[in-house]
């Protein structure tokens, strides 16, 4: 009898830690989401499933597919980090779009005007980027801790100023190609692209025509970024979890009066957060602008990168691994969902719908949490009768 009760006790315990898991209620909200997705396609008339195929064939069929949804995740990784830094550390950076703004136009003054070798030439741009964008992010931390102002408003102004700013910069006649809107390419040894010349060389034709699967992986501009991202994403858990100045940072986040009696500097550690969250930022856009863009354009509107880093980082729950799946989920839902326009002749509108309603599930698995609560709690009400 006693064994009995053990099991039904352990059973009871394992299906309230798999219910408890953040994990859990994220997976349950990814299926949500899609079935949410599935009925706006059946009320604009078009097959879900059909949809869906044709998103997993467009993401899944090729190597060359995987390569672009691999390409289009990894700076939504990186701006993911960046949100995920402010978020830990009680701040929210919505101005991850101006930091990536202003990493992408250093990279590419950087990339362009200074020469050196090849790696020198890469760690060179990535530190310029990030002093940059790390700066940038520091102004709204010093409103903040100095004079009160929210970091949302102060970062929301930045993030129009960065993109005045590099339009401003681009279109000045030593940096602006002629008769466009561009910017002069910044020089090969700042690329981060695999094999950029040698797959189109004689040698590299040839060796690659014994390999199709890798020569179709890459006839993308496939590169380091993704390598760059994954290694980002362990320091940055590293530094949170693991040293002084992320406990510092994160005890600020908790409760900064709290902080403060403990002794711990809170101006300092708002500033630091800012300049620090900014910096990831702004390596997001040097690695965009080395791996794939290789120059900047006039913007007349927000890219977007950092607003989507939001919800990679809420899709991760704001942990610093978890933005790596998150960000490839949403970079391969971004490349692979305008796959079924042609084919099905879906409008834009339904397809962003699509994917905006599947990120908006993503985005709050704590409704199944209350959901699950209120559950819980009406069969505790009845058992107590």
């Amino acid at each position: 009898m006693a064994d009995k009760n053990m099991k039904k006790d352990n059973k009871y315990s394992v299906k309230e830690r798999l219910f408890s898991s953040g994990l859990t209620f994220t997976l349950l909200s990814i299926l949500v989401g899609f079935l949410i997705g599935a009925v706006v396609l059946l009320i604009a008339g078009f097959n879900p499933l059909d949809a869906y195929r044709i998103i997993i064939e467009g993401i899944f069929s090729r190597t060359k597919y995987i390569s672009y949804a691999i390409i289009y995740s990894t700076p939504l990784i990186i701006t993911g980090l960046s949100v995920t830094f402010a978020f830990r550390t009680g701040l929210f950076n919505i101005g991850a779009e101006g930091q990536f703004i202003i990493g992408s136009l250093v990279a590419a003054l950087i990339g362009h005007f200074l020469e050196l070798p090849l790696v020198l030439h890469v760690i060179a741009i990535l530190i310029g980027a990030a002093l940059a964008a790390g700066l940038w992010g520091g102004i709204a931390g010093f409103l903040k801790a100095k004079f009160g102002v929210h970091e949302v408003i102060a970062t929301i102004m930045l993030n129009w100023t960065a993109l005045y700013l590099n339009n401003y910069i681009i279109m000045k006649p030593f940096f602006r190609r002629p008769e466009s809107e561009t910017s002069k390419d910044i020089l090969d040894s700042a690329s981060i692209t695999f094999v950029e010349k040698w797959k189109y060389s004689d040698a590299g034709r040839e060796w690659l025509s014994g390999h199709p699967y890798l020569k179709d992986f890459l006839a993308a501009p496939a590169n380091a970024g993704i390598i760059f991202a994954i290694i980002l994403a362990i320091m940055i858990w590293y530094i949170l979890n693991k040293t002084t100045l992320g406990y510092e940072l994160r005890a600020v986040g908790y409760n900064k009066f709290a902080a403060e009696y403990g002794g711990i500097k809170v101006k300092k550690s708002i500033i630091t957060s800012m300049v620090i969250a900014g910096a990831i930022a702004g390596l997001a856009g040097a690695i965009q602008v080395m791996g794939v863009t290789k120059n900047v354009i006039v913007l007349p509107l927000m890219e977007g990168y950092g607003f989507d880093g939001i919800a990679v980082s809420l899709i991760a729950g704001n942990m610093a691994i978890g933005n790596i799946f998150s960000g490839l989920l949403f970079g391969a839902l971004k490349y692979g969902g305008p796959k079924i326009q042609p084919p099905l002749g879906a409008p834009s509108e339904v397809i962003d719908i699509m994917i905006g309603t599947i990120v908006f599930f993503i985005a709050i698995p704590r409704i199944f949490k209350m959901v699950l609560e209120i559950k819980n709690k009406k069969r505790g009400e009845k058992s107590a009768r």
